[in-house]
Order: C-alpha cells, then sequence, then structure tokens
C-alpha cells in the first residue's frame, strides 16, 4: 500500500479503480507551408469549431455547476477573439511561412508565460486558461480527438492537473472521484469539484501519477487530503466504514429538513443560502434553507457584452423573489473589479486590483450604472421580501452618498406611478477592517450587516486569497478577523439592527457556536451546507 498526502478540497470518500486521465497533447514541430493564405483559413476553421465546442461545454456547465461556475467557458471564448492572441498567430503563420499549430502553440506559450509572470492573481489565473484554449486549437488543427479518460465504468480519475472544460467534459456519473498532481484550492477545477460534490484531492506531486500506473484500487479520503494506493484490507475496511458513516450522516441530515434553527437552550439563528445565479434557486430549496442571504448580481453584468438593461435585471430579481415565495432575498448590489474583470467596463490594469477600483467604488463614480441596478431592484421588491445589500464599504462619507442616489430612484419611481415595496431593508457589507473599527457609526444609517470574511480576512491579515503561494499564511480563525467580526456584531445589536455571515466562514461548524455567543443573527452558506450547519447548531447548547 502507498499512501500519499496531498490538499483535500472536496470531502468525503471514494474507493475504487483508477482511470488515469490521458489528455491526448499532440507533439506540435515547426513545419513549412507554402500556402499561407489556405493556413490561415485552416485556423479560421479551427477557431470556428473551438467556439462550437465552448458553447456546448458551457451548456453542460449550466446543468452541472450553475451560471457562475460556467462563465469560465465564456471568459474562454473572450480569449479566443481576443484580437492580441489572433494578430499573434496570423502574424507567425504570415511572416514565417509555418503551420497553424506551430503559430498557435507558440503564441500559447508566449502568453501563458506572460500571464504567469505578471503580478495579479487574477492575470495568474488566465496562464492556465490560455493553455487550454491553446490546446483545443492545436487539437482541431490536428484532427486528433480530444484525449481524456475512457471511462466505461465508475472510477477514480488521477491526472498532472485538469482544466475546467476538461472536468467539466467528463461523465459525473461515472466519475468517484478527482486526483490531480499539481492545482491550488482556489483554481477552477477545486471550485468545479466542490460545486458538483465529488471528492477531490490535490497537490499529490508527481510520484502519485508514477504509483497509479499499475495500481487496481484507489482510495481517495477528500476530507483528510490523503490518497491510498492499492490499499490494504484493513484499510479498505475503515474507509468502507468511513464512507458508510457518511452516507448515514446524509440520511440523518435530509430529516431535519422543515425543523428549526435552534440550539438546545432555545438561541434561534436564521440560516440562510449564498448564490451566484437563478439557477441555484432549486438547490436552494431543496436543501430547506430559510431564504437567500447573498445574490451575486454580477453574474448579469459577467454574462452579458453590454450592460444589462434595466428590464433584463428586473426580470431576474423578479424571478428570484416570486421563486422565494416571501422568504428573505438579499441582493448584493454589482461587486466587479479584483478578480471579477468584465472587459465592457473598461477599468484597464491595477497594480493592486483588490485594494483598487471595484464594486461600490464603481457605482459611486458612476452612477448612471447604480441607478439602472436600484430602480430594477426597487422595481422587483413589489414581488417578494427584498433586502439589498452594498459591497466595499469603508466610510459614513459611502452611506451617505448611497442613501442619497437611493432616495432619488425611490422619487423618480414614485413620479411615474411605478409600484415599489416600502420595506425593503438596506445594509452593508462589513469585509473590511475600516468598516468593522467605525460599525458604531455605520450601525445608525442601515438595517442590517452581513460579514464578508473572505475579504475581511484578506484585508486584515494582507493575504491576496487568490495567491495558493500564501495559503498557510491565511488564516481564516485568525483572532483579529473574529475579534473584528465580534466588535460588529456589539454595534450592530447597540444600534437595533441585525448582523449575518455570508463568507466561507459561516459553513464552518467549529466556529458556530463561537458566532451564537457573538450574537450573529444569521448564517447564510451555499446550498449543500444548510443541514449539516443546522444539525450543529441544534445540537450545541449555550447556557
Amino acid at each position: 500500500m502507498i499512501k500519499i498526502s496531498g490538499k483535500g478540497v472536496c470531502g468525503g470518500i471514494a474507493i475504487g479503480k483508477v482511470s488515469k486521465f490521458d489528455r491526448g497533447d499532440v507533439k506540435v514541430k515547426r513545419a513549412h507551408v507554402e500556402d499561407v493564405e489556405k493556413e490561415k483559413k485552416r485556423y479560421e476553421a479551427a477557431k470556428a469549431a473551438a467556439e462550437q465546442e465552448l458553447d456546448e461545454i458551457y451548456k453542460k456547465a449550466l446543468v452541472e455547476v450553475g451560471e457562475a461556475n460556467a462563465q469560465i467557458f465564456e471568459i474562454h471564448k473572450m480569449m479566443l477573439d481576443d484580437d492580441d492572441y489572433n494578430d499573434s498567430i496570423i502574424n507567425i503563420i504570415e511572416t514565417q511561412a509555418v503551420s497553424s499549430e506551430y503559430a498557435v502553440a507558440v503564441t500559447g506559450d508566449n502568453f501563458a508565460q506572460m500571464f504567469a509572470a505578471m503580478d495579479d492573481a487574477y492575470m495568474n489565473a488566465r496562464s492556465a486558461d490560455v493553455k487550454d484554449i491553446s490546446n483545443r486549437l492545436i487539437k482541431n488543427l490536428s484532427k486528433e480527438s480530444g484525449g481524456g479518460s475512457d471511462v466505461n465504468e465508475a472510477a477514480i480519475i488521477c491526472a498532472d492537473d485538469l482544466a475546467p472544460s476538461e472536468t467539466v467534459s467528463l461523465d459525473k456519473s461515472k466519475v468517484l472521484a478527482f486526483v490531480t498532481a499539481y492545482g491550488s484550492s482556489n483554481s477552477h477545477t477545486a471550485i468545479l469539484a466542490r460545486t458538483m460534490n465529488i471528492p477531490a484531492v490535490i497537490g499529490t506531486g508527481e510520484e502519485m501519477l508514477k504509483a497509479v500506473d499499475n495500481a487496481e484500487l484507489i482510495i481517495v479520503d477528500g476530507k483528510a487530503g490523503v490518497i491510498y494506493i492499492d490499499p490494504d484490507d484493513k484499510t479498505i475496511e475503515e474507509m468502507r466504514e468511513k464512507q458508510n458513516a457518511d452516507a448515514k450522516r446524509r440520511e440523518l441530515l435530509d430529516q431535519l429538513k422543515g425543523k428549526e434553527n435552534v440550539t438546545l437552550d432555545g438561541t434561534k439563528v436564521n440560516i440562510f443560502s449564498n448564490i451566484g445565479s437563478i439557477n441555484d434557486i432549486g438547490a436552494v430549496l431543496t436543501n430547506d434553507a430559510g431564504g437567500i442571504g447573498l445574490f451575486r448580481s454580477e453574474f448579469l453584468y459577467l454574462e452579458s457584452e453590454d450592460f444589462p438593461t434595466e428590464e433584463e435585471q428586473f426580470r431576474a430579481y423578479k424571478r428570484v423573489l416570486e421563486s422565494m415565495a416571501g422568504k428573505k432575498v438579499i441582493i448584493r448590489t454589482l461587486d466587479i473589479g479584483a478578480d471579477k474583470q468584465v472587459d465592457y467596463f473598461g477599468l484597464g490594469k491595477e497594480d493592486n486590483p483588490a485594494l483598487g477600483y471595484r464594486a461600490i467604488r464603481i457605482c459611486l463614480t458612476q452612477p448612471e450604472i447604480f441607478k439602472v441596478q436600484l430602480r430594477a431592484l426597487y422595481r422587483a421588491s413589489a414581488y417578494g421580501n427584498l433586502g439589498i445589500m452594498f459591497p466595499m464599504i469603508t466610510s459614513v462619507s459611502e452611506v451617505e452618498k448611497i442613501m442619497k442616489i437611493v432616495d432619488e430612484v425611490k422619487a423618480e419611481l414614485s413620479e411615474q406611478d411605478i409600484m415599489y415595496s416600502d420595506s425593503i431593508e438596506l445594509g452593508i457589507m462589513i469585509e473590511t477592517p475600516a468598516a468593522a473599527i467605525i460599525s458604531d457609526m455605520l450601525a445608525p444609517m442601515v438595517d442590517f450587516f452581513s460579514v464578508g470574511t473572505n475579504d475581511l480576512t484578506q484585508y486584515t491579515l494582507a493575504c491576496d486569497r487568490q495567491n495558493s503561494k500564501i495559503d498557510d499564511f491565511c488564516d481564516t480563525h485568525h483572532e483579529a478577523v473574529l475579534r473584528l467580526i465580534e466588535l460588529a456584531a456589539k454595534n450592530a445589536h447597540d444600534n437595533g439592527i441585525w448582523i449575518g455571515i455570508c463568507g466561507e466562514l459561516a459553513a464552518d461548524t467549529t466556529l458556530t457556536e463561537r458566532f451564537l455567543r457573538m450574537g450573529i443573527d444569521e448564517l447564510s452558506v451555499s446550498p449543500g451546507h444548510v443541514l449539516n450547519l443546522r444539525n450543529t447548531v441544534r445540537n450545541l447548547d449555550l447556557r
């Protein structure tokens, strides 16, 4: 038996046969061509085929991983149409009279190295994306199959790494788990594995690739981040027991549907869900969440080629509110910038994008964009129980400006006899240390706080959450972060407003008791964590 440790990115136990992922890479050699124009037409045909393939992958991803995660394939299409990328390929074909395969390979390598060298986590991630689209083009030009894993029965996929398109293209019904030699916990593949709820261990190293070559059986412990290759009988028995315990636990959690989120001593807390698109509403209802604590409205902007109109936004918000049938829906206003870039915003390159022009800063400096969204939100409020929250707040003056624009929008709608609700709750996100520290000044201005722990941790610890090199320094349980949350909770309650947490820490059950003792009123988590969190709450005694 060989035991190898990596990083678990999605929990659960998987036991099964090995299926080593074969990418089917095509080796490209420099080849001279006589007819340059013919070669350029070959490239255009391969590009058109790649676009069609990405459309199909996008549709598959929509069903399996939802709108927010499927957006990566829209980004791939945009990169495929990038002028600089295409000009480089055409230029190499014309000036060097070489094959399209070679021109794409050179351009892909050059762009990948350029992105990897940038001092920006978002642009670093584009390095893997440009390799993915370049490989797709080369395979189309060479008329090779896409490679992949020939899985005729359920198996555990082992690979050096997996591109997002490769992950989604696999037949999920036959994938028991993922194991990769490389990758980071913030990679697209890790995110997709968590969304698809498939056990996954990454960063196992090259020894794993050699060890699984002739292996008959492999066990993946996604929670512990460990794999067992050709395990002995004792290990198989232990892991089957854990697997059965997990299955029984899921059955027990299903029995919690319809039950209250109340501790043994009678303390109640709301458990809501975070969603990234309208397609996630089904998961919210299936998992019996009490409402939506974070609806990321930027998906409307990410999936559009131009600014979404007021009518387009209104229809989306109305549908969410109607579907939730009176349950609270908190929609976060536009949070573009940093790692979420949209070309038509023209935000430009920034040395420190996470500290730059993003979220509410865009809305307050471009109020015409902000007003369109606010009008759509207020119009939709007539169809359900709406709350609106504003991200990246750092000062009282920002909230004053927001409220002034809100009043202008309400006055316009009233003047036009357009119906909207008078009971909309307006809140702000506590995701900067500044907001937490002056939360006593901010609380009288709003109806609620919602703590975004991902950014609060990043800004408090000076740790870029997109940079896998400093994962060990990004301590989400750091006392400084917890004290800032506690301070915001105290100031919220002292001023008669409620406070929730919508960041990833909300699902961390090792902190649930501490959060409830702080007085946190609401925890908003991904739909799949609702019942587990409810179980934790119902077994706590705060006396």
